[in-house]
């Protein structure tokens, strides 16, 4: 093998892999006009039944059972948000009638109940405390200048919510107007002898995620139930509302269920503020963490077992490591959007790489 081969061969070697860093360094710049893409699929993937329901059994025509469905979804979308309006009131209304003195009261008799658990006194305590400084150092890096950035804050989130919002439903409505339009977008980059490989694994792909999404709203619907009986026996007002919030969080893999665990023990405890904490809020709020790991084992050892083994295929020690690989990469988009998209790539990996003995140990269940 002479040197010129050699040198070629490791140019050839470093600009693949400056391809493929730069692949990955564009793909995380446009993640949100990925995510944008994303659920707009999902939504024409959910909403496409509905299309077809308005063209074959009311005779609609085309763009009018589109924008009917447009119409439909954004009301279910807006139905849903104000159904937290009664849960924002109860809370304001009960962090208004909040007792401060009381609350200091209860606070501070916790504190000397834990503190004569623990076997310590009160002056040791005081004493660690004046030793850390604790005082100083929150009043020197104590910044009001907090306010100005959260409003900040808020008017970018708000500004980045109403961008997404109507990108997902601009892409959302083409999608469903044409059904073929992004496979037609594929098939513009593939040659022509491997046009009808792609239109099999677009086909392959959307039978998986429809199966997928189908799983996963199973796996909402299960401990959208437990959460809501859980509530219901505690006593937690808008139980329907809360629980439907913290199952929602789930469409986040591993942190979505703490989030949404933290979230129904706050709103429960919250929802008894000035009550007596030992005798009613403690009581309640473990009888809400029993309910979440009731929700968890029955999620953990039932739903995503059947959801990742029957719809997209995959083992779920699997799917754990592309889940962390994909929030560590793209953040929690890339969490959400990680099992989706790890399915297509296995199915066009199979379809055009069959031969390689690699892709076909990944894909022998597809």
């Amino acid at each position: 093998m002479s040197s010129r081969t050699i040198s070629n061969g490791i140019l050839r070697a470093v600009f693949i892999l400056a391809a493929i860093v730069l692949l990955f360094y564009f793909l995380i710049k446009i993640q949100s006009v990925l995510a944008y893409l994303a659920i707009a699929a999902v939504i024409a993937l959910l909403g496409r039944p509905i299309v077809l329901f308005f063209r074959r059994r009311l005779k609609f025509p085309n763009l009018l059972a589109v924008i009917v469905t447009m119409v439909l979804m954004l009301g279910v979308f807006i139905g849903i948000l104000a159904l937290f309006i009664p849960l924002i009131n109860e809370q304001s209304r009960n962090l208004s009638l909040l007792d401060i003195e009381d609350l200091k009261s209860n606070l501070n008799t916790l504190y000397l109940q834990i503190v004569d658990y623990f076997g310590i006194t009160t002056s040791n305590v005081n004493e660690m405390l004046q030793d850390s400084d604790l005082e100083k150092n929150v009043l020197e890096g104590l910044n009001l200048n907090f306010i100005p950035n959260f409003l900040n804050s808020f008017l970018n989130v708000l500004s980045n919510f109403s961008v997404g919002l109507f990108s997902v439903l601009f892409i959302s409505f083409f999608f469903l107007k044409d059904s073929k339009l992004f496979q037609n977008g594929l098939l513009t980059f593939m040659p022509d002898n491997k046009e009808g490989n792609m239109v099999k694994s677009i086909d392959t792909i959307n039978n998986l995620l429809s199966r997928y999404f189908g799983g996963i709203l199973l796996q909402l619907f299960i401990l959208f139930i437990i959460y809501t009986i859980t509530l219901l026996i505690v006593g937690v007002e808008n139980a329907i509302v809360i629980a439907f919030l913290c199952s929602l969080f789930n469409i986040i893999p591993y942190v979505g269920p703490i989030i949404g665990g933290v979230v129904m023990i706050t709103l429960t405890m919250t929802s008894y503020l000035g009550a007596d904490f030992s005798a009613v809020i403690l009581p309640k709020a473990l009888y809400v963490f029993i309910g979440l790991c009731i929700g968890q084992l029955v999620d953990n050892f039932f739903s995503q077992p059947f959801i990742f083994s029957n719809s997209v295929k995959s083992h779920p020690l699997e799917i754990f490591l592309v889940i962390i690989i994909a929030g560590l990469l793209f953040g929690v988009v890339g969490m959400v959007i990680a099992v989706p998209g790890y399915t297509a790539i296995k199915v066009i990996l199979k379809e055009f790489l069959s031969d390689n003995s690699i892709v076909k140990k990944l894909t022998k269940n597809l």
